[in-house]
């Protein structure tokens, strides 16, 4: 028998910042997705090149051009030697060097595209793998920042990287080229120089500029996530009056990405005053012996347009190597975060060789199950119980102790630290986790719903369905009546997190979105806390209908709303202490009879005051 002990180790936290990665690693992260079509990434190099080889030949014929021209004005056959064919020779060179560059973009394209839609569908999918202790830890805003600036870095990157680096490097090699086969040696070194210093100084400068980029991305995220966390939780905001506090605080956020961003600029400027000082000085030199060689007789006045044409033709690239290098360093940072988040362990995933679950008549059994959130408090202990297939069992207790951490395991959120939990004799660890949640449906204490149309919150429960469907989900859960009298009906907006509607119209959505999933599992974690009375009384005997074929587990504080479960468990501080029939439990004369009169008690009190029951 497979022993599924686990260890009472918390996980580590999730940090995205905790994890590293180099700036290989990043880029080995990122080069499959652009293999995938590695036919329109080599018809676009072979572009590339061919539009740089394009470029380096049209100063020499414009050297040509300029010697052929340079002859007297008062020669009788001037206008016979005009050089027609090096000037469409140098027009066809500007015209192919366009052509091949935007054709290089168009096959390029779809490439850069479908890697960024790759990556973003990837992360947001594995963000939704990784497990709640991931989403609890977690702070959305500086999250939700990572991701958009780590998916604009991988376009960024694609873009001005590969289609720049590789052409001004064949560019360099061939203008190095041929400065040695045909003139003095000093030009080559002189440009030699001038590369390796310029290289160098933009390399080292601008690593040294990269932790001003992180400095700032780590501000912004964190100013981000004061914003969206406070914004959200706008209703509390406003209860205690502390729209200055919140502003302050955000303020805080951005005067340190402020001080970052003063601090990155001042930076670039140093950088972009020591590029042009090696590029101005290169230039200069090569000029010089450019001149002293044409008065020499040694150069053609072709030679020296052709030498200067060279260092202008390089000093552009060679500055926007050194803005593309700077670029590199940003979105590799800015990816690395986006990386990161892929790096994140699951913690909770399917099994090699998971089957898919096979619910027969849905029985649940927790054997001898302990769990932890956290080492040093254990939550539950040696919880033990069966829930029959199509029989409810309700779990009573105070606050805190355990109840709806049951369901949690239930729906595999976390891995049991010791003990089991089997559907049908099936161990939830040994099928998939898609299969088993979709046996299982649950209404929630607290209900949170997408800012959408109340008819798509309820089609939630299974996309798809039709609206005759939906429409009768929402009779069943009693809500229909309140939303035709909505003036938009089942397409009303239910606003963020569901904040247009009470309490009560939530949980009735979820009711209705539950039930639209027909499980053959359910779970209701204070289904009806948020309802009055009244309504309370019309939800409990629809689900007492609802759940008389399911397997049901009932999570409640009011008792009177369990009291015909066919078993009744008492938890304590983790422990099951009492178990039975509502009935034997009374006259167990224990915790659960105490907990009953206090109920009893509180209800009574509730009808002898004068105050109005609000929904």
């Amino acid at each position: 028998m497979r022993n599924h002990s686990r260890s009472t180790e918390p996980a580590p936290k999730t940090d995205p910042k905790a994890v590293t990665r180099t700036d290989w690693a990043t880029i080995k992260t990122l080069i499959p997705y652009l293999w995938v079509y590695k036919w329109r990434v080599l018809a676009a190099m072979a572009c590339l090149i061919a539009a740089k080889l394009a470029n380096v030949g049209v100063p020499l014929v414009l050297k040509q051009l300029i010697d052929q021209l340079s002859i007297k004005a008062s020669d009788p056959y001037a206008l016979l030697v005009l050089p027609l064919g090096a000037l469409v020779a140098y027009g066809l060179l500007r015209l192919s060097t366009s052509v091949f560059t935007e054709l290089r973009e168009f096959l390029f394209s779809r490439v850069t595209q479908r890697a960024v839609r790759t990556i973003a569908l990837r992360v947001f999918r594995h963000m939704h793998a990784l497990s709640l202790r991931f989403h609890l830890n977690r702070q959305t805003g500086g999250m939700t920042r990572d991701i958009e600036r780590g998916t604009r870095g991988v376009s960024s990157l694609i873009s001005m990287s590969l289609f720049n680096i590789l052409p001004t490097l064949v560019e360099i090699t061939l203008v190095l080229t041929y400065l040695v086969l045909k003139y003095d040696i000093w030009f080559s070194v002189i440009t030699a120089v001038a590369l390796v210093s310029y290289i160098t100084f933009t390399v080292i400068v601008t690593d040294w500029r990269t932790h001003f980029r992180r400095t700032m991305n780590d501000f912004d995220s964190k100013a981000s996530t004061k914003a969206i966390d406070s914004l959200i939780n706008y209703e509390t905001v406003k209860y205690f009056g502390n729209e200055d506090y919140e502003a302050k605080r955000y303020d805080a956020g951005l005067m340190s990405y402020e001080t970052a961003a003063v601090k990155s600029q001042s930076s670039l400027a140093l950088l972009n005053t020591g590029q042009s000082v090696i590029i101005a000085t290169a230039v200069t030199l090569i000029l010089w012996r450019a001149t002293e060689g044409v008065i020499a007789g040694t150069m053609t006045l072709g030679d020296l347009v052709l030498v200067n044409a060279f260092m202008i033709q390089l000093y552009i690239p060679l500055n926007f190597l050194g803005v593309i290098y700077r670029e590199i360093k940003q979105n590799l940072a800015d990816m690395e975060r986006l990386f990161s988040l892929l790096d994140q362990n699951r913690e909770i995933a399917d099994a090699d060789g998971a089957r898919p679950l096979e619910p027969k008549g849905a029985r649940v059994v927790f054997s001898h199950v302990e769990f932890s959130y956290e080492a040093k408090r254990q939550i539950l202990f040696d919880v033990d119980f069966a829930i029959e297939a199509g029989t409810t069992t309700a779990v009573v207790g105070h606050s805190g102790s355990g109840k709806s951490t049951l369901s949690r395991l239930l729906f595999r959120f976390y891995e049991v630290n010791a003990g089991a939990i089997t559907i049908d004799g099936q161990d939830l660890r040994e099928v998939t986790q898609g299969s088993l949640r979709a046996a299982i449906g649950i209404v929630p204490q607290d209900t949170v719903l997408f800012n959408d149309t109340i008819e798509y919150n309820i089609a939630y429960g299974k996309p798809g369905s039709s609206k005759e469907v939906i429409v009768a989900a929402a009779r069943a859960a009693s809500i229909h009546d309140f939303i035709e009298s909505l003036p938009d009906g089942y397409a009303t907006m239910v606003g963020e997190r569901g904040l247009k509607l009470s309490g009560g119209e939530k949980q009735r959505v979820a009711i209705a979105r539950t039930l639209l999933k027909d499980p053959a599992i359910l779970i209701f974690d204070e289904a009806t806390s948020a309802l009055d009375s009244k309504a309370e009384q019309a939800i409990q005997a629809q689900l007492k209908d609802i759940a008389k074929d399911r397997t049901t587990l009932v999570i409640a504080h009011r008792l009177s709303t369990v009291a015909d479960a066919q078993q009744i468990l008492v938890l304590d501080h983790g422990r099951i202490v009492e178990r039975g029939t509502h009935q034997s439990l009374l006259a167990l004369d224990g915790l659960y009879k105490q907990m009953w009169e206090r109920q009893l008690a509180r209800q009574d009190e509730q009808l002898a005051s004068p105050a109005l029951e609000l929904e």
